[in-house]
């Protein structure tokens, strides 16, 4: 199978990306319990316009990651794995499985209680730690378990992106939502006129995530939407959001996720962290990621088989689908993000970064284990 050009690039920078989280995150957490501990927390709550330093990474820096994921989601639709109903159903389903179980074993831990409204902790796969895990494999990977899983990845981060935009919203600003929203509409008439230059989009990008920022809906959601204000062309490389999702592939690997990981994983860990791990947030997030995520990407994908609805790649078999489905229970740089949005209490955000960080390591090696003895070395054409 053929990869085209601009997916090889975002697998590549993700892979290089997701083992860079890896170090920036223990070294976040290594700082976080030295000596300069109070140095370290106090920098990351340091104060700018009434708001902390880490506010306005996971508020401003992460618009532009979300800005990715919508331009790579974009591409995927009019060109790339989802552009094909048939291919792309697998996927779907698959994330559909991956979305709906974790949420229903975390709302059977948690409901009625001050923590439900964690219930979409462990529905999003981390691109990047997932690519980072699956290159480690090499060419025991082939191209349809590449695209599979960084299709499933990217339409659980939409699905995370609709739960955030739904259930994580605070008190309307109708009159900044409806100029956001009047925004928005005005670059979607500049690419309905054929507008192909970046500035204007960029410069009503910034604009719209102001108005965004002060509606009570996350100002991260700018992101996807100015992704689909943009023009993109399938038959032109040279369309805007070809050139602008080439630019951000190593801005956001290199730059905006490790600074995300580093500012969100400076915890001060006690002696007796692992009892806090049985409350029914650290229960529900680590059995939804670790049990529900792989539970719900092999029930549903079989299901869409079963229905005759998809088919399973050729050169794959179920216990490939398993494999990748643990990789798919890394959650990391969504799942905190999502934390940050269910809770207040920064004890119960601290022990719930922690339950995801241990069930995303042991996901993580499951699916690598699962995948390094079920796959055979193979010539990937790319």
């Amino acid at each position: 199978m053929k990869l085209t050009k601009l997916f090889t690039e975002f697998f590549e920078s993700e892979k290089a990306g997701g083992i860079l989280l890896v170090i920036m995150t223990a070294l976040s957490l290594i700082v976080a319990n030295s000596p300069l501990q109070t140095i370290y927390i106090n920098f990351w709550n340091y104060d700018i316009a009434n708001h902390s330093l880490s506010h306005w990474i996971n508020d401003g820096l992460m618009a532009i990651f979300f800005l990715l994921i919508g331009l790579e989601l974009e591409r995927e639709i009019y060109k790339g794995e989802l552009s094909d109903i048939k291919n792309a159903l697998l996927p779907i389903f698959a994330a559909g499985g991956g979305m709906i179980v974790p949420a229903s074993i975390y709302t059977l831990f948690n409901f009625g209680t001050d923590t439900q409204s964690g219930a979409g902790i462990p529905m999003a796969t981390d691109i990047a730690f997932a690519i980072g895990i699956l290159s480690l494999l090499g060419k025991r990977v082939p191209s349809s378990l590449k695209i599979f899983l960084t299709a499933l990845a990217v339409i659980d981060d939409l699905g995370a992106i609709l739960v955030i935009a739904i259930f994580y919203t605070s008190d309307l600003s109708f009159i900044n939502l409806f100029t956001a929203l009047g925004i928005f509409a005005i670059l979607l008439l500049l690419n309905r006129l054929k507008v192909y230059s970046l500035l204007p989009y960029i410069i009503g990008g910034i604009i719209m995530w102001y108005f965004m920022l002060n509606s009570g809906v996350h100002a991260t959601i700018t992101g996807v939407l100015l992704a689909f204000a943009i023009p993109f062309n399938k038959k032109d490389e040279e369309s805007p959001s070809y050139h602008l999702q080439h630019f951000l592939h190593k801005p956001v690997a290199f730059l905006i996720l490790p600074i995300f990981a580093l500012a969100n994983t400076c915890i001060a860990i006690e002696s007796d962290w692992y009892n806090n791990l049985l409350n029914n947030y650290g229960i529900g997030i680590i059995s939804g990621l670790l049990l529900g995520k792989p539970l719900g990407i092999i029930l549903f994908s079989f299901l869409g088989v079963l229905l005759g609805l998809c088919k399973l790649p050729s050169d794959l078999k179920w216990i490939n689908i398993s494999g990748a489905g643990f990789i798919a229970g890394i959650g990391f740089t969504m799942s905190i993000f999502i934390t940050l949005l269910a809770f207040d209490n920064p004890r119960i955000i601290d022990y719930s970064k922690i339950s995801i960080l241990i069930a995303s390591l042991i996901a993580g090696m499951i699916g690598y284990i699962i995948l390094r003895f079920t796959l055979k070395p193979v010539d990937n054409q790319e």
